[in-house]
């Protein structure tokens, strides 16, 4: 007989056990993500679940990949949904892609430069930088001296670096790297669904993203590209992936025609998935982007006529994503903290170098419309009067 001592409601008494009903505040997310969901995509999550390797699922994989490649402009055989956010595709990006020794050249120009040094790293990378100060970006001249000095295996690049609402423009990029026989990778994860994006047509050949930005879905089902140089990268390696989860020779036996069980998929998340891609289909991407366009341009004008500024240059600003700088003597914490308790807007501060400088404010997927430019422009009026 096994001696017991104490109670269930003792037990109980220890931790904060609650029977309270999940009731969430409806707060308007405005931030650098998540972002707030389409309630078609919010119904579709809600789908009872199937097995994971049940037919009807299986072809539902089958459309993801279709409407991945539409959404990103591609080709690429390997397109998938990892099962993560996408800090899980970034890393999966690298895992598959590096070896140890190899030669990688990352663009550090924001917080997820830094972030694709550290992860590079621990695959044994020979990580190399060049730098820009946060909010600007790279020109080919710079990216051309650096492919000659450094000779990479593989060329990091961030398209939407999160951190610094700056875009990077990645035309004649990849006729560079195949000069120099190295393979370009790219963070999408605050573009795709927003941004002009083309995978197939920049010669972009790793890429990753996340579903709960400018795709509008919830975080869990993180998009993965590459491109057949990269596949013959990977399949060439001396030493198998050293990340089991995400390696993409076993990933792609599932998400092929061989389908061979490889774990148990998010299936409500990537119910989600489908519904906020086929959204982005019908909308179609050009009105897609005119529309994030648009409507960021709008948000400008209205700081711009409450005296405060944008931190990067119009020409290469995000309209996913703009750091606006907090004026001199004004505590910006406090000012996001009345937007979120007493309007229900939430934007963020900055990140690392831009730590207490920036508001970072996200008009991204379902959340890019003119009627949440004008609730945010008059609560920020409103909290910013002395």
């Amino acid at each position: 007989m096994v001696a017991t001592t104490g109670t269930s409601h003792s037990i109980s008494d220890r931790y904060r056990i609650t029977t309270k009903q999940l009731d969430m505040p409806p707060r308007l997310l405005l931030g650098p993500g998540p972002a707030n969901v389409n309630p078609r995509v919010l119904a579709a999550t809600s789908v009872s679940p199937v097995g994971h390797l049940d037919p009807t699922y299986l072809t539902l994989m089958d459309e993801i990949r279709d409407l991945l490649r539409y959404a990103w402009q591609t080709e690429h055989e390997l397109t998938i949904a990892v099962a993560g956010t996408g800090t899980a595709a970034m890393e999966a990006t690298l895992a598959n892609a590096v070896e140890p020794g190899d030669v990688v050249l990352v663009g550090v120009k924001g917080y997820f430069g830094n972030r694709l040094v550290d992860m590079a790293g621990r695959y044994g990378a020979d990580v190399r930088t060049m730098t820009k100060p946060w909010g600007q970006v790279f020109d080919l001249d710079e990216i051309k001296s650096n492919l000659e000095t450094h000779k990479p295996a593989i060329l990091a690049l961030v398209h939407a670096e999160t951190s610094t609402g700056a875009r990077q423009p990645l035309e004649g990029v990849a006729d560079l790297c195949r000069q120099h026989n190295c393979l370009l990778l790219v963070d999408t994860v605050t573009s795709l669904g927003g941004v002009p994006l083309y995978i197939d047509d920049w010669g972009i050949d790793l890429a990753y993203s996340c579903s709960q930005k400018g795709l509008g879905c919830p975080p869990g089902a993180s998009p993965f590209t590459m491109s057949q140089r990269a596949l013959d990268k990977l399949n060439n390696r001396s030493k198998p992936v050293p990340n089991w989860y995400l390696d993409m020779s076993l990933l792609a036996k599932y998400w092929g025609e061989e389908r061979v069980y490889h774990h148990t998929a998010p299936i409500n998340t990537n119910y989600g998935l489908r519904e906020s891609l086929r959204i982005v289909a019908e909308e179609g991407l050009d009105a897609r982007w005119q529309r994030h366009q648009r409507n960021a341009e709008m948000l400008w004008d209205g700081l711009a006529d409450m005296g405060l500024s944008c931190h990067v240059e119009q020409e290469v600003r995000l309209p996913t994503l703009t750091t606006v700088k907090i004026p001199d003597g004004v505590d910006g914490k406090a000012i996001a903290k009345k937007l979120l308790t007493e309007y229900n807007i939430e934007i963020a501060g900055g990140l690392g170098e831009l730590g207490g400088r920036v508001w970072r404010i996200g008009l991204m997927g379902y959340n890019s419309r003119p009627e949440n430019v004008l609730l945010l422009l008059d609560a920020l009026k409103k909290v910013l009067k002395p």
